[in-house]
């Protein structure tokens, strides 16, 4: 145990006393909150493209709709060139594609659209072009026409025309509000979103950057033949366990440094919000979703086990291999693990009671970053916090088992770097 200790406290100090952890430990809440707020500042700036009304609309609905989006585009961007309409039958659409094509190729326009019995149906309509890509333009476009097909059908059905502009041309701003067990939280739902997307971004960021610092330290010990000496005192095991418990304790310090900070930084969010090009948002207070004591507790407990298992499967990473260009493809393997929760976090945050987000929640290797993602969004049963993290515990030792024995092993050992078979081998010989 006295050994362990010597090694967890030279681990722990080597890298707190780095100047690289002094800068990410003051600059982390700094990027965390520019990469937050400079998005929605810009998108709140986002605007459709000057040259909007550039375009070819192919009408071949024999109606009508043509000239009304017409005249909506023409509207959006009266210095760009008005839309150019033609009128056809069905059986010209394909040729008229061709030469909107030529004209979108040639410069001549931005890009065509085509109106036919589809569209009048409120099926669909078609549109090609260069800006076909940016999707502020695209919607722009389409809400131009369904405003347009929607004002056409209104005047049909006899409601005065002067009126149907302003009888659908209506916006609204939905504002949501999260309800517990215990009643209206106060924080909107969009709050909630950011907050366990937060949450799931930190705990990504600190199990991959302090997981693959453990296994580059082990892989220069072992490089430097430091290992040879060192385990001449120090079991590997023991030796391994200091090196986790010792890059653990600099993750929860840094988190725990960049909360702090963050803290301060809310206080002083005015000035900052303003710099950053949203004064709208300076003196709105960000009502921050309450989290229970229980749920906290669970939080810590899927962090700690998390960085458990993937910081014993990076150490037996490093002793695996004996140079740095095997390193990165022997722990493509973790990493992918890793980055399937990445991967799958968009589609749970948009749905974190869907079949997806239950199962990714059970695994091992996803949990510590799904279920904290899921608590924070809605209210999570007990038993299946529980039983997620009976998984994670289960999963942590597991991996620190093999772990221990491929460590006790690939530390001593060179040259290429094992397969499968081999590192088995190791297992049982351990």
């Amino acid at each position: 145990m006295g050994k362990m200790l010597v090694v967890f406290k030279r681990e722990y100090l080597e890298r707190v006393r780095s100047k690289w952890f002094l800068i990410a430990t003051l600059l982390g809440p700094v990027f965390l909150g520019v990469i937050t707020v400079l998005p929605i500042a810009l998108a709140s700036r986002t605007k459709s493209s000057d040259r909007l009304s550039d375009v070819i609309i192919i009408d071949a609905t024999g109606t009508d709709l043509g000239a009304r989006v017409s005249k909506a585009l023409a509207s959006t961007t009266p210095n760009a060139p008005a839309p150019r309409l033609k009128v056809v039958i069905a059986e010209q659409v394909a040729r008229e594609e061709d030469r909107a094509t030529h004209q979108v190729m040639n410069h001549e326009a931005v890009g065509y659209m085509v109106l036919d019995a589809n569209t009048t149906a409120g099926k669909d309509m078609r549109y090609a072009g260069r800006n076909a890509t940016a999707l502020i333009d695209v919607d722009n476009i389409e809400r131009m026409v369904r405003q347009s097909l929607l004002g056409q059908r209104l005047e049909r059905e006899g409601i005065d025309p002067n009126r149907v502009a302003s009888l659908t041309n209506v916006r609204l701003d939905a504002k949501t509000e999260k309800i517990t067990d215990k009643g209206k939280e106060g924080a909107s739902g969009l709050t909630s979103f950011f907050f366990g997307y937060g949450i799931a971004l930190v705990l990504y960021m600190m199990i991959a950057i302090y997981g693959q610092s453990i296994m580059r330290g082990v892989l220069e010990e072992k490089t430097t033949r430091v290992a040879e000496v060192v385990v001449s005192s120090v079991k590997p095991d023991t030796l391994l366990a200091g090196k986790i418990l010792g890059a653990g304790l600099v993750a929860v310090t840094q988190v725990s440094a960049w909360l702090l900070m963050s803290f301060l930084m809310y206080q002083v969010r005015g000035p900052l919000l303003r710099v950053f090009g949203a004064p709208a948002m300076a003196g709105a207070a960000i009502k921050i979703p309450s989290v229970a004591p229980i749920v906290g507790v669970a939080l810590v407990l899927f962090f700690i086990l998390g960085f458990l298992l993937y910081a014993a499967l990076f150490g037996a990473v490093g002793a695996m291999v004996s140079n740095q260009e095997d390193v990165q493809q022997a722990a493509t393997p973790v990493m992918l693990l890793l980055i399937a929760s990445l991967v799958f976090m968009q589609p749970i945050l948009l749905n974190p009671s869907s079949t997806l987000a239950k199962t990714m929640s059970w695994m091992p290797f996803s949990a510590p970053l799904m279920m904290p993602l899921r608590m924070a969004l809605i209210a999570i049963p007990w038993y299946e916090i529980v039983g997620a993290l009976l998984s994670v515990a289960i999963g942590c030792w597991i991996a620190i088992w093999a772990s221990a024995r491929i460590y006790r092993v690939g530390l001593l050992m060179y040259g290429k770097k094992p397969s499968f078979r081999e590192l088995a081998r190791w297992i049982r010989m351990a």
